[in-house]
């Protein structure tokens, strides 16, 4: 394992349908890997309810968000930590304005699939076309799309 700094305003952006994750970074090492995200979203921009292969974290820094894992509502608000396991379907949304958390995901997939959804799916178009790139994205990673 290898040290990393990122400067404040640094890292990857992927704009993405729920909002800009910023990957600040990638640690593998003898006792796991995982990925450290910042994540900026506003209300309004939330991901449909999915089922990820890898455990998220999620810490907020600003704001408040409302998330549902595994069919329980959690207000989270900031300062909040809130554990999201692999297999489980799970989503969160920005109550009012904007939020601003880190996102931390076991192993070190869900980089790429940002990266990829952000690369192919369109954040504002037509609903079949985003629709269409979505499913194409999330089968590639082996996350599942379930229906609300």
């Amino acid at each position: 394992m290898t040290t990393t700094y990122v400067p404040p305003d640094g890292g990857v952006h992927h704009t993405m349908l729920d909002g800009d994750h910023v990957a600040k970074a990638s640690v593998r090492g003898p006792d796991g890997d995982f990925e450290v995200f910042e994540v900026r979203s506003a209300a309004g921009q939330a991901a449909p309810l999915h089922v990820s292969p890898w455990t998220g974290v999620l810490y907020v820094l600003d704001g408040t968000l409302t998330a549902s894992v595994d069919g329980t509502t959690y207000r989270v608000p900031r300062g909040g930590v809130l554990t999201m396991p692999a297999g489980v379907p799970s989503t969160f949304s920005v109550e009012d304005g904007t939020a601003r958390f880190l996102a931390i995901t076991s192993g070190d997939r869900a980089g790429r699939f940002f990266a990829d959804v952000a690369a192919t799916v369109p954040a504002d178009g037509p609903v079949d076309a985003i629709l269409t790139s979505l499913a194409a994205v999330t089968a590639r990673h082996g996350v599942t799309v379930r229906p609300v």
